[in-house]
């Protein structure tokens, strides 16, 4: 595990983001873009004007991009509870109705079942009796009836309650999620924001310097399959967690998707080990806290690798100081070395 920590690399390596619809843009032709041009600069030119500039503002608007993909799942995951949710209620609120109109009815019933029984003065009704044994009959009817509809009337009323609450429950849910929503379109506008400015920076340049950035991003080695060579995964989940992930290499990368056509680097965990029968959270900052927290010196394959203090990237080992994992915007699910940024935490799911 000494190969772990490599030096952090420059370019794309240090952030990833995807894109959808009309922000999918396939960034080989973006990042495709960056080093040579701008060296011909002016000396008097801001620093952003100079390649490294250029480079360090791409991987800042990628990295800035990618916590709003993120955040972008997370308040997706939410609304898709509250969703599921408000479902529920709305069915438990007309099963609630149904029931109170029942109970109504029964204690429509009741009462004329009272009212035919005689619903008169008791000693009256006793003077009157043509047959005191009938009528006394009848009276023990009566009073059996009364004592049911004093217990039906207490049910009615609590039934009542409840779907008032029910109610209330659902107006609060179709609260939370009308702003859910608005959260939702309010990150999928950062993210396209953030994406649209580094494609604009990435496009500006000549050919040339993308395909110098390009180049410094991915890295010779990156080609191929890596030496897994006595990797061995700590349990049954683990490896068929992985072999899932490596199913996807070269699948491209798409913000807030999760398969099988298209990854985002969570979206990838989450498919991975659905494969080997485990729910993962949606975000990758959920996913760090999905298992046992372990050294980096212990990492295993199939463990989970989150990146950036905020944990807003997240990738798979697969040994011999490996991660798979789905990077940005134009480059697929590939293999990097596991110190390609800065690592915040192992997790052993």
């Amino acid at each position: 595990m000494g190969s772990h920590r490599r030096p952090a690399r420059s370019g794309l390596d240090r952030s990833a983001l995807g894109t959808t619809g009309p922000v999918l843009t396939v960034l080989s032709a973006m990042a495709a873009t960056a080093v040579t041009g701008l060296a011909a600069a002016p000396a008097g030119a801001a620093p952003q004007d100079r390649p490294s500039g250029t480079r360090a503002e791409v991987d800042r608007l990628f990295a800035q991009a990618e916590k709003a993909t993120e955040a972008f799942n997370k308040a997706g995951e939410h609304a898709g509870k509250l969703r599921d949710e408000l479902a529920n209620l709305q069915d438990s609120v007309a099963r609630g109705q149904d029931r109170i109109n029942t109970m109504r009815g029964a204690l429509g019933s009741l009462a004329g079942a009272q009212y035919r029984a005689g619903g008169i003065d008791p000693s009256l009704a006793l003077l009157l009796s043509s047959h005191p044994d009938n009528y006394l009959d009848k009276a023990s009817v009566l009073d059996r009836l009364t004592s049911r509809q004093a217990g039906e009337l207490t049910a009615l009323e609590k039934a009542q309650r409840d779907l008032s609450q029910e109610r209330a429950e659902a107006t609060r849910k179709l609260i939370d999620l009308e702003k859910t929503r608005k959260d939702v379109a309010r990150h999928k506008r950062t993210v396209e924001d953030k994406l649209g400015k580094a494609r604009r920076l990435l496009d500006g340049m000549p050919a040339g310097q993308r395909e110098a950035y390009d180049r410094a991003s991915r890295g010779a080695e990156r080609d191929g399959i890596p030496d897994l060579t006595g990797a061995i995964a700590p349990s049954g989940r683990a490896a068929a967690a992985v072999a899932a992930a490596m199913s996807a290499l070269g699948k491209p990368y798409v913000w807030g998707a999760n398969g099988p056509s298209g990854f985002d680097c969570s979206g990838l965990m989450q498919w991975s080990y659905a494969h080997a029968g485990v729910g993962l959270p949606r975000t990758s900052q959920e996913q760090r806290y999905a298992g046992r927290q372990i050294p980096l010196s212990e990492a295993q394959p199939g463990d989970l690798v989150a990146y950036r203090s905020d944990a807003s990237h997240i990738g798979m080992y697969v040994g011999n100081g490996q991660v798979i994992h789905a990077p940005y915007p134009g480059a697929a699910v590939r293999y990097d070395p596991v110190g390609m940024m800065p690592v915040s935490s192992v997790t052993r799911v």
